[in-house]
């Protein structure tokens, strides 16, 4: 049986390829020096060099000056720390894995590309040379393969974050850089055009070799679709994984809120935990200013198998955003106000009942959703991000009502907000053209039920490798009663035909309650509102602002989730099994190939 830690080293053994890849490209210099040298098309290569010394002109050198200096070992050195420097100080959670990974291409294309040298020595071109001609060998380029692997890591990683149009403008513009160097490099005499595809070749290879190496375990990247389009399972471990290489479970950290989590419900908690193997636990609380209390720096120990998160939404999706990407399984306790992702998981509503459960079943992956906008920092959320009424519900809710009521609160704060203005805004799917619109208020989520089985996003599917949007836009009293009736049949099994909202006429969304309600869905979504709005994510409130862009991150987090029963479906049109996990109930049926 593998455990976590041969999954995470085991594919680190590939940086062992790069001996055999330097030679390779040895033996592929020896070759191009001696029996090949006299041979089409390298004996041509002179013919060329010396046609482009005698074209050179003015705007072509200032051009080839500068790709070579941005090539060049100092301008490499200093791009690569810079960029690592942002990867480690600019998210939220410092990118660890994508930092060394292209730190690591830079130096091993390095350490390839001197190896080499020492066993092929090729001169330069006879042509007049615009640079000073370093000691090493003319095969292959050293500054063509750093190139390579600085601006050939950086579009990996954009290719990774970004999504869209953008996503492809950026790598495109990054992998020229590398073409522009190699044809500088010849245009200014100081490579053959083979030395130039040498070290592409060097720099690409490098790439591979540090990608598949480091890039791979447990990243978050986007897992394959099983054949039904949902993610498959995670492999079991036992109950709930983590066991070490003796047969001993790992470490479980237990993150606490310490109102929402009482002092009975941790030591519920801690006897499950107990009765369960996980016997090595490390309990941290939550505050104002750090709410995932220590998690970052606890999950940064090689020995944590498990992280249980005991506490609502918010507390979730802050823990989240620590684990997503970690491959760290999580299991989660609803003691929070709404508790909506455990909901829609289908975790049981009692603590110790969710955690044994979550225990004795498996870890999926799970969709989240990363946000930023002006004045917000990139961020992770799990079941819902959104601006306008909702989020001012949310930030005018009542503390003391929350702990008294519960989320009945939200509700006295949303007559509040019932007759707020409309807002105008516009919305942009996965790079397309923006749709103007004018809504109350705009949600994004990962999930798609709220509490009492209100199925808000009807076809949220949070393993979907998609975000589900509706705009709310009810007109005077005869549309907020639409909306409400329409997702309140929606709840108890009725509504259309099909269960489906009606097709938009003359639009990209879905039209339903006589167009009070529109939905959408896409990987990623941007929005421009008119004035400022207020803003919430997972029901905690952000500042307000007039720019939200969300993307999908497919596959990011582990969850432990209990096997529901392999005899059918987890409950039948009208239960009340149903009204909680209308549209979200994929990821738990995944445990059971569903």
């Amino acid at each position: 049986m593998t455990n976590a830690h041969d999954a995470d080293t085991r594919p680190g053994r590939l940086l062992l390829l790069l001996p055999l890849q330097a030679g390779c490209v040895a033996g592929l210099g020896l070759l191009v020096t001696g029996p090949l040298a006299g041979r089409w098309p390298l004996s041509s290569e002179d013919g060329v060099n010396r046609a482009l010394a005698v074209r050179r002109s003015v705007p072509a050198t200032v051009f080839s000056e500068a790709m070579s200096l941005l090539a060049g070992t100092g301008s490499v050195i200093a791009l690569t720390l810079v960029a690592c420097v942002a990867l480690l100080c600019v998210p939220r959670v410092p990118r660890w894995r994508e930092a060394a990974f292209l730190a690591v291409s830079v130096a091993a294309q390095s350490a390839v590309f001197l190896l080499v040298t020492l066993v092929v020595e090729r001169p330069r071109p006879d042509v007049p040379h615009l640079d000073a001609a370093p000691p090493t060998s003319s095969f292959p380029s050293g500054h063509v393969g750093a190139s390579m692997a600085l601006f050939g890591g950086l579009a990996v990683l954009a290719a990774r974050r970004l999504s869209g149009l953008r996503r492809y403008l950026v790598v495109a513009v990054l992998l020229l850089l590398p073409l522009a160097v190699a044809g500088s490099r010849v245009y200014r005499g100081m490579h053959h055009p083979s030395d130039v595809l040498a070290g592409l070749l060097n720099g690409a290879c490098t790439l591979l070799v540090v990608a598949c190496a480091v890039l791979l375990p447990g990243t978050g990247a986007a897992p394959e679709r099983a054949a039904g389009g949902g993610l498959p399972p995670v492999p079991r471990t036992g109950p709930a994984g983590g066991r070490t290489s003796s047969g001993e479970r790992g470490r479980v950290v237990v993150v606490r809120h310490p109102h929402g989590c009482d002092a009975v419900t941790a030591a519920r908690v801690r006897d499950v935990l107990r009765g369960r193997g996980w016997t090595d636990q490390v309990w941290v609380l939550t505050s104002a200013e750090e709410p995932c209390g220590a998690l970052a720096a606890r999950t940064a120990e090689a020995d944590t198998a498990l992280v249980v998160v005991c506490g609502g939404d918010g507390t979730v999706r802050a823990c989240a955003e620590v684990l997503a990407g970690t491959g760290i399984p999580l299991a989660i306790v609803p003691c929070g106000t709404g508790n909506l992702l455990a909901r829609n998981l289908r975790l049981p509503s009692d603590a110790a009942a969710a955690l044994e459960e979550a225990l004795s079943g498996e870890a999926v992956g799970v969709d989240v959703g990363r946000v930023s906008g002006d004045g917000l920092a990139p961020t992770r959320f799990v079941v819902m991000a959104g601006a306008g009424f909702d989020a001012a519900m949310v930030r005018d809710a009542s503390p003391r009502l929350k702990e008294r009521l519960g989320w009945a609160a939200y509700v006295l704060s949303a007559l509040r907000h019932l007759r707020d203005p409309r807002m105008r805004l516009s919305i942009r799917l996965d790079g397309g053209a923006p749709l103007e619109r004018r809504a109350r208020m705009v949600v994004i989520g990962n999930v798609g039920t709220l509490q009492g089985g209100l199925p808000l996003l009807p076809d949220a599917r949070p393993d979907s490798g998609r975000l589900d949007v509706v705009l709310l836009d009810p007109r005077g009293a005869g549309g907020w009663f639409a909306a409400a009736r329409h997702l309140a049949s929606r709840g108890t099994g009725r509504g259309s035909a099909d269960g489906r909202p009606r097709p938009a006429t003359g639009g990209s969304g879905r039209l339903a309650a006589h167009g009070a309600l529109e939905y959408f869905s896409a990987a990623r979504i941007d929005l421009r509102l008119a004035r400022t709005q207020p803003r919430e994510l997972d029901g905690d409130a952000f500042p307000a602002g007039t720019r939200v862009t969300a993307e999908v991150e497919p596959g990011a987090l582990r969850v432990c989730l209990p096997v529901p029963a392999r005899t059918g479906a987890p409950g039948t049109p009208g239960t009340p099994d149903e009204r909680v996990t209308d549209g979200a109930e994929g990821a738990a049926a995944l445990s059971a190939g569903d």
